[in-house]
């Protein structure tokens, strides 16, 4: 999770967030190219007086400033596409959790287990445990078994909500009515937290999510445990 006066994003659990990073590294890369060409070419036209005729009005010069804009953009376009593509591809998920926004919690159902389904609130300031985290702990956590494909199906049954978990790379919105899905595979265990992020109303800060990624065998005595 994140920690105090972080600047950069959370370390990566998941394929694509680790693709998600790579990628803002190397649209990062490209701006800094830019800004610092543009910084220099200011910085000269302020401290010379010097000027050249033939460049002024060269056709060569606008044909660069032409093309290699377009070929830039095509440099951040590709590889943006392509990680669209990845976070829209669900292969054959071996596990599907359904997930229902409220005013002001959350519900999940295990929709592969006959009875297996559980309201999740935020546990209040006044009843947390030494160590644990105000506004982001919850009475009952979300266990899924790590590097398994996992399909998330997302809804709401009041207002518009967004289901996010940065730390893997997962933003959908809960919208009423309407049934929206995304996959995550973690690749190590532990707690991974997350929020809302979608205003709701009054109580929209106190939605925590909380995932817990286990190992398999310790998930399948979990859902032993709850049925």
């Amino acid at each position: 999770m994140a920690y105090p006066f972080q600047l950069g994003f959370q370390d990566a659990t998941s394929p694509i967030m680790e693709e998600l990073l790579h990628f803002h590294d190397h649209t990062l890369m490209i701006v800094f190219l830019i800004s610092s060409l543009v910084l220099y070419i200011i910085s000269l036209m302020l401290t010379t007086k010097l000027t050249h005729t033939s460049t002024m009005d060269a056709q060569e010069v606008e044909t660069i400033w032409t093309i290699l804009p377009a070929i830039i953009l095509i440099l951040i376009a590709l590889p943006s596409l392509r990680i669209l593509y990845m976070m829209d591809e669900i292969n054959n998920p071996s596990l599907t959790v359904k997930t229902m926004g409220h005013q002001w919690y959350w519900s999940y159902e295990y929709t592969d287990y006959e009875d297996l389904n559980f309201d999740s609130y935020m546990i209040p300031t006044q009843d947390l445990k030494p160590g644990e985290l105000r506004l982001l702990e919850v009475d009952n956590r979300v266990v899924l078994p790590m590097e398994m494909t996992i399909r998330m199906l997302i809804s709401s049954e009041d207002v518009l909500h967004s289901w996010a978990v940065p730390s893997l790379g997962l933003k959908t919105d809960a919208i009423p009515g309407r049934l929206n899905q995304t996959t995550l595979m973690g690749t190590r265990p532990g707690l991974y937290y997350g929020q809302c992020s979608e205003i709701c109303g009054s109580n929209h800060s106190f939605m925590p999510i909380v995932l817990e990624l286990v190992p398999l065998t310790y998930f399948e005595k979990w859902s032993v445990s709850m049925l």
